[in-house]
């Protein structure tokens, strides 16, 4: 199980920089540097695909193909590739260890299928030319393997012995509902290119409720840049989406810093001090994001900090649900780990 254990905690640190990595893809507008998937231009190289992306750079050079965007999504795919087949070994270990109560073999065999689809998101995000639902879909279907991961992960450590509350536990699995909303939120903002659409603070464009077009901002089905009646994404609408991010933002940090207050209440001082130092960070990053014309490093930081928040709170809702149960599946013994 010590093999079990230590390959969980490698994968979930690459699927945590996988989630930066493609932030930064997608914010540095190299989504489509490699149009064609799971190669570039057919090859498993950009050094293979030189005569194509040179072709492409000579027709069209101020557009998406450039060695420089074309090794961004590559390098992108192989750590993705890396990661999927880590979580088959994990299942596979998984099942041979079934017997013991810290292995899950059926959710790592449905990890599998996650990861699956996560891949057929990644594909139409390049052959839908970069459509905002399904870009925003592989953002949350990566923090759905990261979460998943987590919950893997956490079945091999011991839960706390302390007094939980139904109240406690409940609220922690709404605020975990509240954060999954503000995110997807966030990556709508993220998929719309919507950062920018307010640049001042605290208020949107001089106003507390700036003027907004929510139907086209919120029209989920279309190309990106356009909205319901095929005409360009007016101002309007990109406002309404980032406002939307905004008060998202004020409503979950309320809802998190009372779940944090209740946790240490509860006797999770760790959990809450962790729950209360990201949620800060995340905020932070976000202001500045706004405040100094969204810096490329600042952008994906931000992706890592939600990704970061989507850890502490499963780890929260596990540690207290298994402490609830009273029982111990997770517990790795000396016998295993030897």
């Amino acid at each position: 199980m010590k093999t079990y254990r230590n390959l969980l905690l490698a994968t979930l640190a690459m699927t945590f920089a996988l989630i930066v990595l493609g932030a930064y893809v997608r914010l540095s507008d190299a989504g489509l540097g490699c149009p064609d998937w799971p190669g570039c231009y057919g090859h498993a190289t950009v050094t293979q695909a030189s005569d194509h992306i040179s072709a492409a750079q000579e027709a069209d050079p101020h557009g998406p193909v450039t060695f420089a965007k074309a090794w961004k999504e590559m390098i992108h795919r192989y750590i993705a590739g890396i990661v999927g087949l880590c979580i088959v070994g994990i299942a596979a270990l998984a099942w041979r260890n079934r017997r013991d109560p810290a292995a899950s073999p059926w959710l790592a065999t449905a990890l599998i299928g996650v990861v699956g689809l996560q891949a057929m998101f990644g594909k139409w995000t390049v052959t839908m030319l970069l459509k905002p639902a399904i870009v925003t879909g592989h953002l949350i279907g990566g923090l759905t393997v990261l979460a998943l991961l987590v919950c893997l992960y956490a079945r091999t450590l011991a839960p706390a012995r302390v007094t939980v509350s139904p109240a406690l536990r409940l609220f922690a699995m709404s605020a975990f509902v509240v954060l999954a909303a503000q995110i997807t939120l966030g990556g709508w903002v993220s998929t719309n290119y919507a950062a920018l659409a307010c640049s001042d603070l605290p208020t949107c464009r001089g106003a507390w409720v700036p003027e907004m077009d929510i139907a086209n901002g919120f029209h989920v089905i279309r190309e990106l840049g356009v909205g319901a009646d095929g005409e360009t994404l007016t101002i309007e609408a990109l406002t309404a989406i980032h406002w939307m991010h905004r008060v998202g933002a004020v409503i979950a940090t309320l809802v998190l810093v009372s779940l944090a207050f209740g946790l240490r209440r509860a006797g999770h001082a760790a959990l809450s001090t962790a729950l209360l130092v990201i949620l800060v960070l995340q905020v932070l990053l976000g202001l500045a994001n706004v405040w100094f014309s969204l810096p490329l490093a600042l952008a994906a930081a931000h992706n890592g900090g939600a990704a970061a928040l989507v850890i502490v709170m499963v780890l929260i809702n596990y540690r207290l649900r298994a402490t609830a149960q009273q029982r111990y599946p997770g517990v790795l013994h000396e016998s295993h780990a030897a």
